[in-house]
C-alpha cells in the first residue's frame, strides 16, 4: 500500500506516483498542512518503535565475528543488507531479568530485575515507551500504540506460574499497570480513525463532530455537578476534568490535521487468517499512524514469549517455542535460525516502507529509532547474556550506523534504555535496574 503526507495548498500526490515510481521533491513549507508545520526539515520529529521477536535467537547465525565497520552480515542479518549503514548491531548487553520467558519480555523495556512471583502478583516499572509517550503524547492524537500478532492474555499463568501479562506485553504505564497489546487490525484502525469505515475526510469529520458533541455534553454536566459538591469532591472532579481536557486537546489536534489527505484505507474486517496478510496490514496501519503524526511511539511484538506459532511457509512446521529449546543440537538450531531470518525479512519489508515514505528532507526511517531484538539469547538455556539487539534508523540525526558494537563489561540492557531516552531528548536518571548508560557514538569506529 502506498501512503502519502498531503493536504495543503500544494498537494504532494501529484509528485509521488508510487513507491519507486518517481522521485520526490524535498518537503516544502507549502506542502505541509498548517497543523503539521512543526514537522519541517528544520525540526525533524524523532519517533521511537520497538520490534520484538520472541523465544530467543540462534546466536551463531546472528552474531557477527568482526567488531566495528567491517562486520559481516550473518545469515539472520543478511535480509537487512540494504539498511546496513543505518544499523547498529549490539553485542554484550545482558538482560536485567530473564531466567524465564516472563523475564525476557517483562524487563525488555522496563529494565526491572524481578517481577511478580505468582500469577496474581503483578508489578514492574514504567516502561521506556511510556516514558516517551508522556512527553510525545502531548503533541499527537494517540500517545502510543501497543501492538502484537497474538491475542492478548491478561489473566492466568503463562510462564513458570507467573502472570501472562509479562509474556504478552512490553509496555507498562505504571508498576501495576501493564498495557495490553492489540492484535486485531480493525481495533487498531478504530483507535486511530474511529468506527468511520475509511480514512476518507468526510468520515473523519463526522467522527470529530460526534466526539465534540459528547465532550460538550460531559463538560456541561461536570460544571453543574461541581456547583453541588464540597471541597474534597470538587478536587476529585477536577482530576477527572483534567482527563477530559486531555481528550479535548487530542480532538483539537485531530481537527488541526483534518486537511491531511490520508491514503485510501478501508476499515479492516478483522485479523486475516494468513500470517503474512495479517503482518502486512499491521505494518501499514503503523506506517500511516507515523506518517500522519497520529503517534510517535509504537511497540510491536511479532510474537509473544512462548509463542507456539509454526512456520510451514518457510519449511519449519514445528512450533516455535518447543523448537527454541533445541539443546544445542545443530540441525534444530539451524531450523530455529530460519525463523529468526524470516523475522528479519519481515522487518526489512517494514524498513523499506519507512524509507520510501518522505519526511522532511529525508524519509521516515531517517527520523526514527527502531529497537529490534529479543529478551533472550540462547533460548534452550533461557540465557540473558549477550542479547540479540539492533538499533536501526537515522534517529533524527542522533544515530550513526554501519557498525557492530561489542560491550565487554556486559552492561545491563536497562543502561541502553537510559541512553536511548537521552537520544530521544527525554533524559532520565534511571530506568529499572540501570546503573549508568552505554556508549553508542564513539565505540568501535575501525
Amino acid at each position: 500500500m502506498t501512503t502519502f503526507l498531503t493536504g495543503s495548498a500544494m498537494p504532494r500526490r501529484t509528485m509521488l506516483k508510487g513507491l519507486g515510481a518517481s522521485l520526490a521533491l524535498p518537503l516544502l513549507d507549502a506542502m505541509v498542512p498548517t497543523g503539521l508545520r512543526g514537522l519541517s526539515a528544520a525540526t525533524p520529529v524523532h519517533r521511537f518503535q520497538t520490534f520484538y521477536v520472541p523465544n530467543g535467537m540462534a546466536m551463531d547465525y546472528w552474531t557477527p565475528q568482526v567488531v566495528g565497520r567491517a562486520f559481516e552480515l550473518t545469515p539472520v542479518l543478511e535480509p537487512l543488507a540494504a539498511f546496513r549503514e543505518q544499523m547498529l548491531v549490539l553485542s554484550g548487553l545482558r538482560a536485567n531479568w530473564v531466567q524465564i520467558h516472563a523475564g525476557a519480555s517483562g524487563s525488555f523495556l522496563t529494565g526491572i530485575p524481578q517481577g511478580g512471583r505468582t500469577e496474581t502478583e503483578i508489578f514492574a516499572d514504567v516502561s521506556m515507551d511510556q516514558l516517551l509517550a508522556r512527553e510525545f503524547g502531548r503533541e499527537t492524537q494517540v500517545a502510543s500504540l501497543e501492538l502484537s500478532m497474538d491475542a492478548p492474555a491478561n489473566a492466568g499463568a503463562c510462564s513458570s506460574n507467573l502472570s501472562c501479562v509479562y509474556t504478552h506485553t512490553l509496555s507498562w504505564l505504571g508498576p501495576h499497570q501493564p498495557l495490553p497489546t492489540e492484535y486485531n487490525p480493525r481495533a487498531v484502525f478504530e483507535r486511530l480513525f474511529g468506527d468511520a469505515g475509511s480514512t476518507e475526510r468526510g468520515a473523519r469529520e463526522e467522527r470529530l463532530r460526534q466526539q465534540r458533541s459528547i465532550l460538550d455534553s460531559v463538560n456541561d454536566k461536570l460544571r453543574m455537578l461541581s456547583i453541588q459538591l464540597g471541597g474534597e469532591d470538587q478536587a476529585k472532579v477536577e482530576q477527572y476534568t483534567e482527563a477530559i481536557r486531555d481528550i479535548e486537546r487530542r480532538i483539537q489536534r485531530a481537527e488541526s490535521q483534518i486537511d491531511l489527505e490520508l491514503p485510501e484505507f478501508p476499515q479492516p474486517e478483522g485479523a486475516p487468517a494468513e500470517f503474512e496478510d495479517h503482518f502486512e496490514l499491521m505494518m501499514d496501519l503503523q506506517l500511516v499512524a507515523l506518517q500522519a503524526d497520529l503517534t510517535r511511539v509504537i511497540t510491536f511484538m511479532i510474537g509473544k514469549e512462548q509463542s507456539p506459532r509454526p512456520y510451514p511457509q518457510i519449511g519449519v512446521p514445528e512450533a516455535h517455542h518447543p523448537l527454541s529449546h533445541h539443546n544445542d543440537q545443530p540441525e534444530l538450531v539451524e531450523r530455529m535460525s530460519r525463523i529468526n531470518r524470516y523475522h528479519t525479512e519481515l522487518f526489512a519489508r517494514y524498513l523499506g516502507k519507512l524509507r520510501a515514505t518522505p519526511d522532511g528532507d529525508g524519509n521516515l526511517l531517517d527520523s526514527m529509532t527502531l529497537l529490534y531484538g529479543s529478551g533472550i539469547s540462547n533460548s534452550t538455556r533461557h540465557s540473558g547474556n549477550n542479547l540479540p539487539l539492533l538499533l536501526v534508523g537515522g534517529g533524527a540525526g542522533t544515530l550513526r550506523g554501519g557498525r557492530h558494537l561489542q560491550y565487554d563489561d556486559e552492561p545491563g540492557m536497562a543502561n541502553l534504555l537510559v541512553t536511548l531516552m537521552d537520544k530521544m531528548g527525554v533524559s532520565v536518571d534511571h530506568i529499572g535496574a540501570s546503573d549508568g548508560s552505554v556508549e553508542l557514538d564513539t565505540l568501535a569506529d575501525m
